[in-house]
């Protein structure tokens, strides 16, 4: 039995799709619906204390989500998959790469990046845990505060309302232990251009064109550090590149999932 909540569906080689932070499995559903159709079983967790999965009694830690998630897949009769993560999907996407690179026949790291915060952002993260802690009430507030400006582009907060209005109920309907926990967890993440450069998987780097929260300069650094990586810009998409222009982005990770199928997974 695992121990997350999961969406399983269709049939053929296994792709994994990590949400974002403060998402859940339904950010990824145009992307999974693509994928199907195009002959893959796509396999979607609710990461530990979002949706309907729990979230561990145990130290904030990315690792640890690494292995539950490990487990699960095992469980679920995969060790072999693509691996896509988006934002805090992508941090554990390359923390994958460090424990179990063996399980990884392609990566895509979406709207994210490899180098630890600075101390600026990594006391922002501990400030924020430690006020959600202490003040759970204020948690809706402070992410609709902080992070709704910034999680999505500026063509999306204009011409797409619905889309800022999902997002908006995901932050209301989030746990604050588990902003606080991820928070934490995120803060004491460490550089990871090295696993990076000795990767030798197959790997997209796709990244919303209006991302402020991972700018263009992850995307190169990450693209210098791979061996073999291809690059997507989605246009007119910020942050959640997923549900912002969710077309291009299905695209782009049928035509790198397909790529993978045919170079590894049927070679």
């Amino acid at each position: 039995m695992t121990s997350l909540a999961w969406s399983d569906s269709g049939a053929g080689p296994a792709i994994v799709l990590l949400h974002a932070f403060p998402c859940d499995h339904r950010m990824w559903e145009h992307q999974a619906a693509g994928l199907r159709e195009a002959g893959w079983r796509v396999l979607v967790p609710d990461l530990p204390g979002f949706g309907s999965s729990a979230l561990p009694d145990a130290v904030p830690s990315l690792r640890l989500v690494v292995d539950l998630l490990a487990s699960d897949l095992m469980e679920l009769g995969v060790d072999r998959m693509i691996l896509v993560g988006l934002s805090v999907g992508g941090y554990l996407t390359m923390e994958w790469l460090r424990r179990y690179p063996e399980m990884l026949a392609g990566i895509a790291l979406c709207d994210t990046k490899a180098t630890a915060d600075a101390l600026a952002a990594q006391q922002g993260r501990l400030e924020m845990a430690a006020i959600v802690e202490t003040e759970p009430d204020r948690t809706s507030a402070l992410l609709r505060e902080r992070m709704l400006p910034v999680i999505v582009g500026g063509t999306t907060h204009v011409e797409r309302p619905d889309v800022v209005a999902m997002v908006a109920s995901w932050i209301d309907a989030a746990d604050p232990g588990a902003i606080s926990w991820y928070q934490r967890a995120m803060a004491e993440r460490v550089d990871s251009l090295v696993v990076l450069s000795e990767s030798h998987v197959p790997a997209l780097v796709l990244w919303g064109e209006e991302d402020s929260m991972s700018d263009r300069a992850e995307q190169d650094l990450m693209l210098r550090a791979l061996r073999d990586a291809r690059f997507a810009t989605i246009a007119q998409a910020g942050h959640l590149s997923a549900i912002e222009n969710p077309e291009s982005v299905t695209a782009e990770l049928v035509a790198f999932a397909d790529a993978v199928r045919r170079s590894t997974l049927d070679g």
